[in-house]
């Protein structure tokens, strides 16, 4: 399959790059950076000098839809929703990073991003992009919005209990640490390294764009719409998060019980990690253990003191929270084994 790349030069850029040079399926024809016209990609991304020779292309719409099959898009929000229209006219597919194409409603992108969406028809033939909820949908897309990063932590953690309808919907409280990747490589006061290290800085505490995302998902899972209370920390990691979420059950669990319940909904997932050991140094979920794989691991405790269900939800934000996931719909929507080209291990220590 011949891909484009639109967004080339960012870092799901970068990371979408690493791993479709090296996929059996593929061949990348474009990478497109408004910024980097004719500039080498390894000049970019370094770690790439050796594995290609491409350079970055301008977006030219005509040229991409006459050189590729597929597209994939990792630009800023807002931007997506003005160019996918353009390729899926031209009959290629879109795999879009973005938070364009997310949201079924319409009526949330004034409330959670701003702005009134250009082209609402297109919401409903969008799949949301999280393989282990929308496999099947997945598979005949024309249209992938991809998950956003702490979405997908979070979604991924709740959604076996969520789906068993065995937790309480009005609280549920999720709090998520990030590293500095996850804020893209244009330089902010916020993200410059002094200001960042050393720290732990609590980061739009209430009203979070990743909660719609996520009430979304959960809903049409339990047929409930659930209250997220949602709140990111900035942390001095550069790659990873990890998700901290509290829960409360409707009646008692055992440990032997959220098994079961964890264990009906992805036993088969090939990207799934149970974490939760009583032995070694790693006996629940850390971002560490997760860099630069497709994993997402998944570990609970139970606190029969609060009647709490307290889980732990670890990804590299831009593998599972971003690129490794979109690559994982690509392969679903080729029908090849959907570990191609993302599978690990991958190095450790980091």
């Amino acid at each position: 399959m011949k891909i484009a790349i639109v967004g080339g030069s960012g870092y799901a850029g970068g990371e979408l790059l690493r791993q479709l040079l090296r996929h059996p399926e593929v061949e990348v024809t474009r990478v497109v950076s408004r910024s980097h016209v004719d500039e080498h990609v390894f000049r970019i991304h370094p770690n790439l000098r050796g594995y290609t020779d491409l350079k970055f292309s301008p977006l030219n719409i005509s040229d991409i839809t006459s050189n590729s099959d597929i597209v994939f898009t990792a630009i800023p929000h807002g931007t997506s929703a003005e160019i996918v229209p353009k390729f899926l006219e031209a009959g290629l597919k879109v795999i879009d990073l973005g938070a364009d194409f997310r949201l079924r409603n319409p009526e949330d992108y004034p409330e959670w991003y701003g702005w009134s969406h250009p082209h609402p028809e297109l919401l409903n033939i969008a799949i949301y992009g999280l393989p282990e909820l929308h496999r099947s949908e997945i598979r005949n897309a024309k249209l992938i919005a991809c998950p956003g990063c702490m979405a997908t932590a979070t979604i991924l953690a709740i959604a076996p209990l969520a789906k068993g309808q065995a937790i309480d919907f009005e609280r549920i409280v999720a709090d998520v640490k990030i590293g500095s990747s996850g804020a893209g490589n244009t330089p902010t006061r916020a993200s410059h390294h002094p200001e960042r290290a050393g720290g732990v800085r609590p980061y739009k505490v209430t009203g979070h764009r990743h909660i719609p995302e996520i009430v979304q998902e959960l809903q049409l899972l339990a047929g409930v719409k659930p209250k997220i209370s949602f709140t990111p920390h900035a942390v001095p990691i550069i790659r990873g998060i990890l998700a901290t979420i509290h829960t409360f059950p409707k009646v008692n669990l055992t440990t032997s019980d959220i098994w079961k319940i964890y264990r009906s909904l992805y036993s088969h997932e090939p990207f799934i990690r149970f974490v939760k050991d009583r032995r070694g140094l790693h006996q629940l979920p850390d971002p560490k253990t997760t860099v630069g794989s497709n994993f997402c691991d998944i570990g609970f405790e139970v606190d029969t003191y609060a009647n709490r269900i307290v889980l732990f939800s670890a990804i590299d934000n831009l593998v599972k929270g971003a690129a490794g996931q979109a690559i994982q719909c690509f392969n679903i929507m080729l029908g090849i084994d959907e570990k191609t080209g993302i599978a690990g291990p991958e190095c450790y220590p980091v």
